[in-house]
């Protein structure tokens, strides 16, 4: 599933494409994927709209219009955003389940092999509605490793459960948990409220970097994810942990651990290191 660094690439790609481009045509091919909108509503709301900003809210890519309406995108496993020429029209249209056309020609398309991902149109009242559950930005300055701690402060949850709910801190999820706790050096077991403040100070510190860092090679991709140019993300080499089971820890070359106790997910750790 796309995390930060995969939604906030997209979202950066499709402000960089689409600002001030207008909506001139919208084809619904899949509707299961729409929300909260029919296809018709949804294209009678889009058409003449022109975009004002793209940017992303936890997972979540939103695409502000002149409107006042935000169409707000949740890939989910499957879903990319992919802005196409003119030239393109006569590809394979496989997966399509929505495609904006605009003024210039070129479109927006939502692709979504397993339909997993969903597409809504919100104003910004129901939108605030919406995300208000959303917990902190973590790279947000306003998230520091005091705030860290207070999360993690009385949860008998294990620390890895913790840093992925999205009511907590929004846009962490499996890839960037296993990441982050490797780099701090902490068992993803543990309880959150066992979790010393020295090593807050180090896990806080390594959510910021490693996501920063995903951010800069264009996010992770094994296999579904794409930019908005159809383009891999290039953080999946850099790696420590997260798809290396088995295999030697980087930092001290024991094996790799990988289990699916911890809330079923895949953890992948290294039991010498993680402490």
């Amino acid at each position: 599933m796309p995390e930060l660094p995969e939604t906030e690439t997209i979202a950066r790609d499709l402000d960089a494409l689409l600002r001030g481009a207008v909506i001139v045509n919208v084809a619904v091919a899949r509707p299961d994927v729409l929300r909260e909108i029919t296809a018709r509503a949804l294209t009678k709301r889009l058409r003449g709209a022109s975009v004002q900003r793209c940017w992303r809210r936890a997972k979540l890519v939103v695409i502000d219009l002149s409107t006042g309406d935000r169409i707000v995108v949740q890939p989910r496993f499957t879903g990319a955003l992919l802005v196409e020429t003119p030239a393109a029209a006569n590809e394979a249209r496989d997966y399509t389940a929505v495609e904006l056309t605009l003024d210039d020609g070129r479109t927006l398309r939502y692709r979504d092999v397993r339909r997993l991902g969903t597409v809504a149109l919100m104003n910004r009242a129901r939108f605030d509605a919406y995300t208000m559950a959303l917990g902190p930005e973590p790279l947000d300055p306003a998230f520091s490793p005091t705030h860290l701690s207070a999360l993690l402060r009385g949860s008998a949850q294990s620390v890895k459960k913790v840093l992925m709910d999205q009511r907590r801190v929004a846009g962490i999820g499996n890839i960037y948990a296993n990441e982050a706790l490797w780099r701090a050096r902490i068992d993803p077991s543990r309880e959150g409220r066992a979790i010393r403040e020295p090593e807050i100070a180090a896990l806080h510190t390594a959510i910021v970097t490693v996501l920063t860092e995903a951010i800069a090679a264009r996010g992770t991709t094994f296999r579904d994810f794409r930019d908005a140019y159809g383009g891999r993300g290039g953080f999946a080499e850099r790696l420590a942990v997260y798809g290396r089971g088995g295999e030697a820890c980087p930092r001290c070359e024991s094996r790799l651990v990988e289990t699916h106790a911890i809330d079923g997910r895949a953890t992948v750790m290294c039991v010498r290191c993680q402490s």
